[in-house]
């Protein structure tokens, strides 16, 4: 059970701004347009910025947990949230990454799709994460359980893509980049969907 009812505590403050810089991120992926390198070096900057936030969050977290003898939830399950969260800003970076590096810069209506569904995820965590900074876990539940729609979802868009791509695209060098990126974007939505879980064993270990 928690330990506190009262006011935030410090870690759900910091799991709160990690999260907001987390749907800043993946807003900003999903409406930066990219018609030429110019704009995937934006793109590249600008997810990198919000990564390097996101791991002095991690950081700050970290120590704060060492110098910590009570916490309001188990120290190995926010540990755990935080990684999972961290997770998926490094899964953004490195595919901001292979986009610059395979200079794509007309993304397929597949990887709009796929950044549409992470950034609905975020959403969702955001949510989720507001509930337990105000001890609210029974109401969690709905938000956890839409992450792992979309999850599913993702896998679909996944292998329609991919199919879609095998059946139209005939030069072999783009088949393999965008099969890549999809691949890539779609592992974002995984470590949403590890986020999820995580906090799925929060409400069971303090509901």
């Amino acid at each position: 059970m928690f330990l506190f009812r009262g006011k935030k505590d410090k870690f759900s403050i910091l799991l709160l701004q990690m999260t907001a810089n987390l749907q800043a991120a993946t807003q900003f992926f999903l409406e930066k347009e990219i018609t030429n390198q110019t704009d995937l070096q934006e793109l590249v900057a600008a997810i990198e910025k919000y990564e390097k936030a996101g791991d002095e969050y991690v950081e700050t977290i970290m120590k704060d947990l060492n110098h910590s003898y009570i916490t309001a939830i188990d120290r190995e399950d926010i540990l755990q949230l935080v990684v999972c969260l961290d997770n998926v800003l490094d899964g953004m970076e490195h595919c901001a990454g292979l986009l610059d590096m395979y200079a794509i810069t007309k993304p397929t209506e597949q990887m709009k799709k796929f950044v549409q569904k992470i950034h609905e995820s975020a959403i969702e965590i955001s949510h989720a994460v507001e509930l337990l900074s105000r001890r609210k876990l029974t109401a969690m539940t709905p938000y956890s359980a839409k992450i792992k729609e979309l999850e599913a979802n993702t896998n679909n868009l996944l292998r329609m893509s991919i199919k879609q791509l095998f059946a139209t695209t005939r030069d072999p060098i783009k088949i393999i980049q965008c099969k890549e990126v999809y691949e890539s974007l779609e592992g974002i939505v995984n470590e949403c969907r590890s986020v999820a879980n995580t906090l799925d064993s929060i409400i069971m270990k303090n509901a």
